[in-house]
């Protein structure tokens, strides 16, 4: 264990425990044939998430452990960051590698098993960059009140959701107030407009009453809020204490309190945007884990989100670590 890292304050993940299949496609013909909206993230079943694999098997892939709220703790890890992940997994070969990889990055991991096989994405990349997700999430699906522990929460200060999970109305409920009783501050990422439209009643509630922390793009802040990214800012802003609204190639806006600010992105050359708010939120909770300034905290985070786009999926791979950190070194003035 990284003895920097273990003078931290320590983040949970929780999430959808997943891996993550690449596949760059020739045009967005497919995403017709399939009927999945572009852009988004749908739920299919073992059948469909079959079929769309054989159906791309001469395209280009690549296989990763994932899921949002883990590629994000993983992605903290790489940081250096203090963290642990809990989530759901099957007695098979994907879920062994799912434990193994984050056991490697020395992620503490609370992982429940299911009968069912480890659930898997089908990550569609089309040439512009942009991700349509198709998601079979087996084991996952079954992470549920009843898995939690409420020990589990004592040893971290942050409590970090992905907003795919909230169709779990019980399980989210309850690991938030695990996490309140256990003075852990909140932060939730939105995920997917679509997830936000289905949910929208549950989610105003949840972030209202219990929420410290929300990041949104600004598909899934209009969702919310009916407004463009500058009008949904406030209103996020008025429900919680930090507000933050990704806007893709414009950067960033941030709001906490009378405080805005405006991130501006890093120059990348973009090839695939998966992962790229799950890196964003990974280093914005590193800088708030450092106790930086929340323009230091949106700089990290526009550069670990802008150098995970100019791979493929949504993990920088090992040899991009170091540079990343000397610049992350540099932005926090030591």
């Amino acid at each position: 264990m990284n003895k920097e890292r273990d003078n931290l304050p320590a983040v949970l993940g929780i999430g959808n425990a997943l891996v993550d299949i690449m596949v760059s496609i020739e045009n967005d013909s497919i995403l017709e044939d399939f009927k999945l909206p572009r852009g988004s993230m749908t739920l299919v079943g073992a059948g469909k998430s079959e079929e769309i694999y054989e159906a791309t098997l001469v395209q280009q892939k690549s296989v990763t452990t994932g899921g949002s709220a883990a590629n994000t703790i993983h992605a903290l890890a790489g940081l250096g960051g203090n963290c642990g992940y809990l989530g759901k997994i099957g007695k098979d070969e994907l879920g062994s590698i799912f434990k193994e990889e984050f056991e490697k990055r020395s992620i503490n991991t609370h992982l429940s098993i299911s009968n069912k096989g480890t659930g898997r994405v089908m990550a569609l990349v089309s040439h512009d960059s942009e991700r349509t997700m198709a998601t079979f999430l087996g084991a996952a699906v079954d992470l549920d009140a009843t898995d939690l522990d409420e020990t589990v929460f004592v040893d971290y200060e942050y409590l970090y959701i992905e907003g795919y999970l909230v169709q779990n109305h019980k399980l989210i409920e309850t690991a938030i107030k695990m996490a309140k009783s256990n003075n852990l501050k909140i932060a939730i990422d939105l995920s997917s407009y679509n997830v936000v439209e289905e949910n929208l009643e549950f989610l105003k509630v949840l972030i209202r009453d219990f929420v410290d922390i929300v990041f949104a793009n600004e598909e899934e802040a209009l969702a919310f809020t009916g407004q463009q990214p500058e009008a949904a800012l406030k209103i996020l802003s008025e429900q919680c204490r930090l507000a933050i609204v990704k806007i893709g190639k414009e950067g960033s806006l941030i709001k906490e309190g009378d405080k805005e600010i405006r991130i501006d992105p890093i120059k990348a050359q973009a090839i695939d945007t998966t992962g790229a708010g799950d890196s964003y939120a990974a280093g914005f909770l590193y800088g708030l884990a450092n106790n930086l300034s929340l323009e230091q905290c949106g700089k990290i985070a526009a550069l670990v989100s802008g150098k995970v786009v100019e791979v493929m999926g949504a993990k920088l791979p090992e040899n991009i670590w170091g540079e990343l950190n000397r610049q992350i070194k540099d932005l926090c003035g030591h």
